[in-house]
């Protein structure tokens, strides 16, 4: 029987791979584009430093009116420099920067010179030099222009797009799993509620009759202390616990000061003698360590895991229960010790997994309800203390200490 939990896995996975395709396909076509753009716009900077040199060595007007015409054409910024690093000339940058004043004084030939904003100019010109390399321009015999551009705006944008667009999608994704998972566990929350609660409805009828049976038994053969019938008496309360159990299932329990220790030997009690007494049990702990605890409930949890202990011995060893307190928080803990198969340490989580199960016969919600138990209605914590392939497996249960109002308990 293949395991529930280990293919919604597998079906994760696959989802997840399937969209690590889409978001990767998505890249390479945007970076394809981009390439295109950028190859495209490189070609037209080409033309326009081309032009600059025509300007600077041509007298046809009419020819100048064209090359003109394609020098504007260009729509990326860029900046032309002498082989010094000067500014000669710029294509759209900022015009509030660009040759701001008209006084001062060149080094060159003493003639006044237009200043501009040197820190803006640098800092482009870095961009520049960090996204393309220069096309150089011959002006005369062994002289240069360099010619340095950037990304349009369109090209910039077209980068950042996919990005923004996964981002999205990722955050919608989340939104819509996070809306649809919680309505789907409310439904099923819903329908487990309903079923728990109808089902301890239907067992009243039948545990009531047994009781009654079981007076009878006793009156007619006059074996009030029979103790057949005795266990017999523990089984249908035990019966009425259950049914007790489930009737409290979706609604908030009450939590009552309890010793922990008598609470767990009252149920120990009672299990150690329906297994086979080739498993033996040990208790241990002090009984003025107190906390809120909900009787019906808690017994679920300690029975879920002895039960789970049971299993894992499948046939002859030790369970062991001790009930400690913290050394520097105000908890308890309770430490259940088999000597079973183990739990490999990468399922130390997975074994709380609703429909996590090793048996063939297992429903895999033992372990997932005991931690709700704990978790959700005594605020406590419970979780794989150690375990070890083949030596056994410690559970740890913590719950929140409280004082004992009662001296005289023991």
């Amino acid at each position: 029987m293949s395991n529930p939990y280990q293919r919604k896995k597998r079906w994760k996975y696959l989802l997840l791979i399937f969209a690590v395709i889409i978001a990767g396909s998505s890249l390479l076509y945007t970076q394809y584009l981009v390439k295109n753009i950028a190859r495209s716009e490189r070609t037209r900077a080409q033309v326009w430093a081309q032009t600059m040199k025509q300007i600077l060595s041509s007298d046809d007007n009419d020819f100048l009116n064209y090359v003109f015409l394609v020098r504007d054409s260009l729509s990326v910024p860029a900046i032309v420099t002498d082989e010094t690093g000067e500014f000669k000339f710029t294509k759209g940058l900022d015009s509030t920067k660009t040759f701001i004043k008209m006084d001062g004084i060149t080094d060159v030939d003493g003639k006044k010179a237009p200043k501009y904003d040197l820190e803006y100019f640098q800092r482009e010109l870095a961009i520049m030099k960090s996204q393309h390399a220069p096309i150089k321009i011959p002006i005369y015999s062994n002289t240069y222009w360099m010619v340095y551009y950037k990304d349009s705006l369109l090209l910039t944008q077209l980068r950042v797009f996919p990005y923004i667009q996964l981002t999205i999608i990722a955050v919608f994704l989340m939104v819509a799993y996070t809306a649809f998972s919680s309505s789907r566990k409310s439904e099923q929350n819903q329908v487990w509620v309903g079923l728990a609660k109808e089902t301890a409805h239907q067992l009243g009828t039948p545990i009531s009759s047994l009781l009654a049976w079981l007076e009878l038994l006793k009156d007619k053969f006059n074996a009030e202390d029979d103790p057949l019938l005795a266990e017999m008496a523990n089984d249908v309360k035990r019966l009425e616990i259950v049914a007790d159990r489930f009737s409290k299932i979706g609604s908030k329990p009450v939590l009552e000061p309890h010793s922990v220790y008598d609470a767990v030997k009252d149920f120990v009690d009672y299990f150690r003698v329906r297994v086979t007494d080739k498993i033996s049990f040990e208790l241990h702990g002090d009984s003025k360590l107190m906390a809120g605890i909900n009787i019906p409930l808690f017994d679920w949890v300690i029975e879920n895991l002895l039960k789970n202990a049971v299993n894992a011995i499948e046939g002859k060893g030790n369970i062991r229960v001790d009930i400690t307190p913290s050394k520097t928080k105000n908890q308890i803990y309770i430490d259940v010790t088999d000597t079973g198969k183990g739990i490999p340490r990468s399922k130390f989580t997975t074994v709380f997994r609703p429909g996590y199960t090793t048996r063939k016969r297992g429903w895999g919600l033992g372990l997932s309800l005991t931690k709700r138990m704990v978790e959700n209605y005594h605020n406590g914590q419970i979780f794989v203390k150690d375990s070890e392939v083949g030596k056994g497996t410690t559970f740890r249960i913590i719950l929140k200490s409280i004082k004992n109002d009662n001296p005289a308990t023991t």
